[in-house]
């Protein structure tokens, strides 16, 4: 007994994880008690079934052998009988529960069982030791298994504490990082985009593809229609200018109608470069052109305004990269207005 008490405080302090804390406790639990096959169990009471998580199975081939990985329904586990009943050890498993289909076919006769329930009280699953031939009660046995029944809770609580607060962080990441409304990244997603693109096309040899977007008319659209259609209208335009990026561009919500989209430029000699900045643009523009269903009435949109520019990062800074798709996106918005004050004067 002393040489398990050493062997289990060093196993503990040792565990990195819920299997290297395990593992060692079953074959303790199999020296122990003399039965052939330790197992841990993990439950699963919304889907009903029972799954071997871990196993540790004697070397003779000739006695019980349960394999990692099956499930049972739970109804028709003995880990359910014995929790049920209260009883943790039977060496007659036919007598007790014989109506286990589960037992019968795995050949469980002599049954040695523990809850394992976290410190919190959920029922994580069981901590088993069986035998397929009648073993006497070892004496301490019953103590020893539900006292590792318990350090295997306090681990579980652990690990799904510590998963918990990774999901809850990777969530709050991901909040930081996007729009509320839209769900697109935001100005700040963004800026670390842009930081990646430049530090990757100084390496490339190519240059960052910027393209600023303003939506024209959307003051007087929230005026007018409240400001139910004005969302309706972001979350469309959202939708739309997302079905004209390509492989690697990334598209960002930095203002109250204002996006941005960025990415790569050609690579040299596959096309020229005013080429891809033209196309990009006009992609963009047509996707910006809808009609969208609002409270009142249906809308047609006649476009935003998009500014597309094409930057050396060798050259310029990501501020003033920003800048020029900005002014070149004042510029497009000049130029539509004065073809719609042209227009109307015909």
């Amino acid at each position: 007994m002393d040489n398990i008490l050493q062997t289990l405080s060093e196993r503990v302090t040792q565990a990195r994880d819920l299997e290297s804390l395990t593992r060692p406790l079953l074959e303790m639990l199999e020296a122990v008690t003399g039965l052939e096959s330790t197992y841990l169990t993990e439950i699963d009471l919304v889907q009903g079934k029972q799954s071997i998580r871990y196993a540790n199975n004697a070397n003779d081939v000739a006695g019980l052998q349960i394999p990692e990985g099956i499930t049972v329904d739970w109804s028709d586990a003995l880990c359910r009988r014995a929790i049920d009943e209260g009883r943790m050890f039977t060496d007659n498993v036919a007598e007790c529960w014989g109506d286990s289909d589960a037992a019968r076919i795995m050949g469980i006769r002599t049954y040695l069982s523990s809850p394992v329930r976290t410190p919190s009280g959920s029922l994580y699953g069981t901590l088993c030791a069986a035998s397929a031939e009648r073993k006497p009660f070892v004496a301490g046995s019953e103590q020893l298994i539900g006292f590792f029944a318990r350090l295997i809770a306090e681990h579980v609580e652990r690990e799904q504490l510590l998963q918990q607060l990774q999901q809850a962080n990777q969530e709050l990441a991901r909040q930081a990082l996007s729009d509320p409304l839209t769900g697109l990244p935001n100005r700040r997603a963004l800026m670390q985009e842009l930081a990646r693109l430049f530090s990757l096309s100084e390496r490339a040899g190519h240059p960052v593809l910027i393209a600023f977007i303003d939506l024209d008319g959307f003051k007087q659209i929230n005026d007018t229609h409240g400001h139910e259609a004005g969302d309706k209208l972001l979350i469309t335009m959202a939708q739309q200018l997302s079905a004209a990026l390509r492989g690697g561009d990334l598209l960002a919500r930095v203002g109250g109608d204002e996006f941005v989209v960025v990415g790569m430029g050609p690579h040299q000699g596959h096309e020229t470069v005013e080429g891809a900045v033209q196309g990009f643009q006009r992609r963009l523009f047509e996707q910006s052109v809808f009609q969208v269903p609002i409270p009142s009435r249906v809308l047609d949109y006649p476009g935003a305004s998009v500014g597309a520019v094409a930057i050396d990062p060798a050259h310029t800074s990501i501020d003033d990269a920003l800048r020029q798709a900005d002014a070149r996106m004042y510029a497009v918005k000049r130029q539509r207005r004065a073809l719609e004050g042209r227009a109307g004067c015909v």
